[in-house]
């Protein structure tokens, strides 16, 4: 499968200046199988070292940092020479061995012609528990789901991509029902490589349910495997509980939701550890909508969104069935899917900051409020087809901003003040 990450990875190596690269990312969003494919299409040779559960490695890496003994280890151990002009170094669950991550200083201080990439699944994790990290010694790229473009080049629809890149709306909406026929599509598989895979080669529903099953016991297993005893019960009631706080209509994150009485002291090491991890992400609200965003974010109101639309279909049973019902899909959840859905494709776009706005009467909120650097850009999702934007026009009526984005299921249309922007067209709101 293509993913667009590898053209920031050509981009890396074609650097004179670089340093070690950290791709970072939630467990099975294709870390691994990425730097191994940049390995085969950019380098004559790669050597891959795995330290999950490597003796020789941890061993190598204990003595001292010393880079000459170090490439001498890792020669021996790939079984030739390593020539830095010609090979790339891979490090995978690199937070496994903490020195092999701290000798990336010393790889970017004395030996920097020797190109490296690391990743880590809990690689957050071990960054927050003290870890020795080498500061300003390295560079990072993160990496999530297959965004709804990639899906569609995944599925073959390379032709249907290139036209939403050309930015042809007018040819784009003459074929609304095949990008429609995708996005419900999106919805139901999501963006996870394996999941993905499985359904392009045998389009069966049944299937991808069982490996979304497989993959969400996988995180609940790393829950009891990786996070502190005493954490382990709050981050499965934090994580079970996100369907829920994403079906209200209000979707700030509750904590009684949880479980009655729950407080956010009781619940903040849980909420950092998926985050850390990579499983969920954190929108929050802004008090002002003024650049930049962050100097006005609160840090005590926040929506929680999982990392994959698919996955959250599969956590609120969302049935088959629903996909052949018109655009009842998109209705669905109180659009939570559609709101999830937009959040996933703007993680993805490197240039824009993602917060939300509500009044202080908390009775209007706006779905998002994006910093794309030079502006602040109001968006609302819109998963039915009524498209009367009450909180995104109380917000322009308030603030007066140059644009507003309404995504929805109608057609592309430039107004005064608003454009429509097609929910399978979303990630092209940075270009526009």
């Amino acid at each position: 499968m293509y993913r667009t990450a590898i053209e920031t990875l050509y981009k890396w190596k074609a650097k004179k200046n670089k340093k070690p690269l950290i791709i970072r990312g939630a467990r099975q969003v294709g870390k691994t199988w990425l730097m191994k494919e940049f390995g085969r299409l950019a380098f004559e040779h790669c050597v891959y070292v795995s330290f999950d559960n490597n003796r020789s490695m941890k061993e190598l890496f204990s003595a001292d940092l010393n880079i000459t003994r170090i490439v001498t280890g890792l020669e021996l151990y790939a079984g030739h020479k390593i020539d830095p002009l010609s090979t790339l170094i891979i490090f995978d669950e690199v937070q496994e061995v903490p020195q092999a991550l701290t000798s990336l200083k010393y790889f970017n201080e004395n030996a920097p012609q020797y190109q490296i990439i690391c990743a880590g699944s809990l690689l957050g994790i071990a960054l927050h528990q003290g870890t020795s990290f080498p500061v300003g010694k390295v560079e990072f790229l993160s990496l999530y789901p297959l965004s709804f473009t990639e899906f569609m080049r995944a599925m073959g629809k390379e032709q249907f991509v290139s036209l939403l890149e050309k930015g042809d709306f007018t040819m784009v909406t003459t074929f609304k029902s095949e990008y429609i026929n995708m996005l419900k599509h999106y919805y139901y598989v999501g963006g996870m490589p394996e999941v993905v895979l499985s359904f392009a080669e045998n389009c069966d529903f049944n299937e991808v349910r069982e490996i979304q099953k497989r993959i969400l016991d996988t995180y609940e297993q790393d829950f009891s495997k990786h996070a502190p005893n005493e954490v382990v019960p709050n981050i499965r009631m934090l994580w079970n509980s996100i369907p829920a706080q994403l079906t209200k209509e209000n979707k700030k994150f509750i904590y009684g939701l949880i479980k009655e009485g729950a407080r956010a002291r009781e619940y903040e090491h849980a909420l950092m550890w998926l985050t850390d991890c990579g499983l969920v992400h954190k929108v929050h609200r802004v008090n002002a909508p003024s650049l930049p965003l962050k100097a006005y974010e609160n840090l005590k109101a926040f929506k929680l969104f999982l990392l994959d639309v698919g996955l959250l279909s599969c956590m609120t049973r969302l049935r088959q069935d629903v996909l052949l019902g018109g655009n009842d899909l998109f209705k669905e959840f109180k659009g939570a899917l559609s709101e999830q859905y937009v959040l996933q494709q703007l993680k993805t776009i490197p240039s824009v900051e993602t917060y939300y706005w509500a009044n202080e009467r908390n009775t209007i909120e706006l779905d998002f409020l994006l910093d794309v650097g030079n502006a602040v850009v109001p968006l609302e999702v819109k998963a039915e087809i009524n498209l009367q934007s009450k909180s995104l026009k109380a917000f322009v009526d308030k603030f007066h901003p140059k644009l507003s984005v309404r995504s929805s299921m109608s057609d592309y249309k430039q107004e005064d003040w608003l454009l429509n922007l097609p929910l399978y067209a979303i990630g092209k709101i940075s270009e526009l």
